[in-house]
């Protein structure tokens, strides 16, 4: 069975940074594309950032220069590390692969 645990949300200022994990189990994040999407009060869920097994990275335009995706294999884990945050981005942040997804974790940005 597939899990996906998320963790590293908070408050953090404007200008902050937030690194959220997405720690899977029953499938090995070297093998498979993992994403993370976001979903903000009264919006639809939107994509952010998408890692490929090859290691391929692919980020939305609102947080190109902003964001990273990474994973290490070793602890079968996706990151999200989030620099330069602005309110915009407080969002209910999830992680994916193929059709599962995790609980979300909360990120707020204050202003």
């Amino acid at each position: 069975q597939v899990q996906l645990v998320e963790s590293g949300g908070g408050l953090v200022q404007t200008g902050g940074s937030l690194r959220l994990s997405c720690t899977a189990s029953g499938i090995s994040v070297g093998l498979t594309g993992m994403a993370w999407y976001r979903q903000a009060p009264g919006k639809q869920r939107e994509p952010v950032a998408s890692i490929a097994p090859n290691g391929r990275t692919n980020l939305s335009v609102s947080v190109k220069g902003r964001f990273t995706i990474s994973s290490d294999n070793s602890v079968n884990t996706v990151y999200l590390q989030m620099d330069s945050l602005k309110p915009d981005d407080t969002a209910v942040y999830y992680c994916s692969t193929r059709s599962f997804w995790g609980q979300g974790t909360q990120v707020t940005v204050s202003s």
